[in-house]
């Protein structure tokens, strides 16, 4: 299976997304992925536009299972999130149990006017929960036992890799 250029999804989704900024508008990345994706969308979005990131790991709803994940970071919202038109973003939708606990995290900052959600990868058909990206670089039917990660080379490049769960 041949993965897409992360670089060339995160132009295509900023050149979507770019006609419905707002002055409300922030652009929110979730903690890992979803962070490098928006920082590589930031300039080409607005570069004057607010953003931040987003780490979900105590709105996990399997944080008692899996226990405080080795890379917690801390989220970082230089904003007021009420009343916002929140951009948030994720490297990979998968069964949407994220991006519902990224807007859990989201309502503890404020109520925002709205949410959007853009993505790299909607990886279809494996859905858990009723949630829809709004932008989506590519929709992709993975085999069952493999995942989707976006890695971040230290040069900063990023790309998309298949990998088995473990």
């Amino acid at each position: 299976m041949t993965l897409p250029d992360p670089d060339v999804l995160i132009h295509q989704l900023a050149d979507r997304i770019r006609p419905s900024l707002s002055a409300e508008t922030v652009l929110v990345g979730m903690h890992t992925g979803g962070l490098w994706a928006a920082e590589c969308m930031h300039p080409l979005l607005d570069a004057g536009m607010p953003h931040g990131s987003l780490d979900i790991s105590f709105y996990r709803d399997d944080f008692e299972e899996k226990g405080l994940h080795d890379q917690i970071r801390p989220t970082h919202l230089p904003f007021e999130v009420e009343g916002r038109d929140i951009l948030l973003v994720d490297d990979v939708l998968y069964t949407g149990r994220s991006v519902r606990a990224a807007m859990n995290a989201l309502f503890d900052y404020g109520r925002p006017s709205r949410i959007r959600l853009a993505v790299l990868i909607d990886r279809l058909g494996d859905r858990q929960l009723p949630i829809a990206a709004d932008y989506i670089g590519a929709g992709l039917r993975v085999p069952s036992g493999k995942h989707i990660h976006l890695v971040r080379a230290a040069d900063g490049e990023l790309q998309l890799k298949l990998v088995d769960v473990e």
